[in-house]
């Protein structure tokens, strides 16, 4: 009997030519060209003193010959630097702004991604004048509103139409860092907040945000960013003021500079994921802009040099005493220990805590907790006052912790988990890493 051929998933043509990030080298802060003083200073202040290689390479393709011409997709491990190769080159782009509109908007799959991509954007756009907000849910939709939109000043003794008064409201941010739910309450529900101005938009950890709804954020967002024509949704003129005082922005479609059949200025996308789908029917979903694909090697899944990686068999009752017995070996060193569901993560850190002889503390990170108990966990974990933190696939995905150095796999993950977790390892201020499977 001749086995049927599985179905092989079509490439688009622009990912069969990447550019491999890997061919870069690191570049100096004082050697990068048209760095703005001012963000020179503040990357200092944060103890950068060069940018890694995916960061030259972007730096690259948006300020340097490259200027935004295309829309970049960007394939790189977990811990290589992402956040700030997509950071940097907008609020350089933004610095020269003067009427404050929100400009660049960043959207991620989770409120601890967004969380800590919003604490690097804050670290340097300050330097040149740029306001960064959130929208994750943490806080309620009221005191959202309060930091994103700007009321007019009011005189006393005078009553005021609301109606009128709806031009005259503001946005507070230059950039917008968001999860999908809270940014639709916001394009729903919030007068004065309005996409018309938006310049950049960045789909953090693209394949989730592809895989799952959102409420059909990204429809709505790329249709609220290119036209201007109120018919597309009814509230429009309720929500979506696109007059931001005397500002207007106008998205024409043309052919100016080649943009046949695009509006222009058009809005500029940037995609990122390590592990960055080649399904043609999600990606067709962005409507790219001749994109540039960026990528951290010529091989499909790619685990970080510096990585040394081992497996323990043995049988699956004794897999937690095998476990207990690696962290005692591994003394107060930093680990995580990754498992296959937040059942087990549960049911995994209950047990290890059962023994008191570890001298160690043991936490547990999963979706189970209140999204205030996982930040100070976090927190907490960082800070070095817990050493082992117990975890999903919920922390895998684009988090970021220093100091690492030991990251166990409970249950053997597929492929794409495995690629996620090991970019805990691929930082390059970190020493060589351990990453242990442990299989029944």
């Amino acid at each position: 009997m001749v086995e049927p051929k599985q179905k092989s998933v079509p490439v688009l043509p622009w990912m069969r030519s990447p550019i491999d990030v890997s061919l870069f080298e690191e570049c100096p802060l004082n050697l990068l060209p048209c760095l703005d003083s001012r963000l020179e200073e503040a990357l200092q202040n944060m103890g950068i003193s060069s940018l890694f290689p995916v960061q030259v390479a972007v730096w690259q393709e948006t300020i340097g010959p490259g200027a935004f011409e295309r829309d970049l997709c960007i394939n790189s491990p977990t811990g290589s630097g992402k956040t700030l190769a997509y950071a940097l080159p907008i609020v350089q782009m933004l610095s020269t702004r003067s009427v404050k509109c929100l400009r660049a908007l960043v959207v991620l799959p989770t409120r601890d991604l967004a969380l800590q991509v919003k604490e690097v954007f804050a670290a340097i756009a300050p330097a040149v004048g740029l306001s960064v907000g959130l929208a994750v849910g943490q806080s309620s939709i009221a005191d959202e509103i309060s930091e994103l939109i700007r009321k007019p000043k009011l005189q006393a003794g005078i009553s005021y139409d609301p109606e009128d008064l709806m031009p005259r409201l503001q946005s507070s941010v230059d950039i917008l860092v968001a999860t999908p739910g809270r940014l639709m309450d916001h394009i729903n529900t919030t007068k004065g907040f309005t996409l018309e101005h938006l310049c950049y938009l960045v789909v953090d950890e693209t394949d989730r945000l592809l895989r799952e709804a959102y409420q059909s954020w990204l429809p709505t967002v790329l249709q609220l960013t290119c036209s201007n024509d109120e018919s597309l949704f009814p509230c429009a003129k309720t929500c979506l003021p696109y007059t931001v005082g005397s500002l207007k922005t106008i998205r024409r479609y043309g052919v100016e500079r080649g943009f046949k059949g695009k509006s222009y200025p058009r809005l500029v996308k940037m995609v990122l994921s390590a592990t960055l789908t080649q399904d043609p029917s999600k990606l067709v979903q962005l409507d790219l802009h001749h994109p540039l694909l960026l990528t951290s090697g010529q091989r499909r899944y790619m685990l970080p040099e510096k990585l040394e990686s081992y497996k323990l068999i043995c049988e699956s009752k004794l897999k937690p005493l095998y476990l207990v017995a690696l962290l005692q070996n591994l003394g107060r060193e930093k680990c995580i220990v990754f498992t296959s569901s937040v059942d087990s993560t549960h049911r995994l850190c209950t047990l290890l805590n059962f023994f008191g002889d570890l001298q160690i503390k043991i936490k547990e990170y999963s979706s189970l907790q209140r999204q205030s108990v996982r930040s100070k966990t976090l927190k907490a974990f960082r800070e070095g006052k817990i050493q082992v933190l117990v975890s999903s696939d919920a922390l895998t995905r684009g988090m970021d912790v220093e100091g690492v150095r030991n990251i166990i796999n409970y249950d053997m993950p597929g492929i794409h988990k495995d690629i996620h977790s090991s970019g805990w390892s691929n930082c390059k201020s970190r020493p060589d890493w351990a990453m242990l499977h442990i299989a029944a």
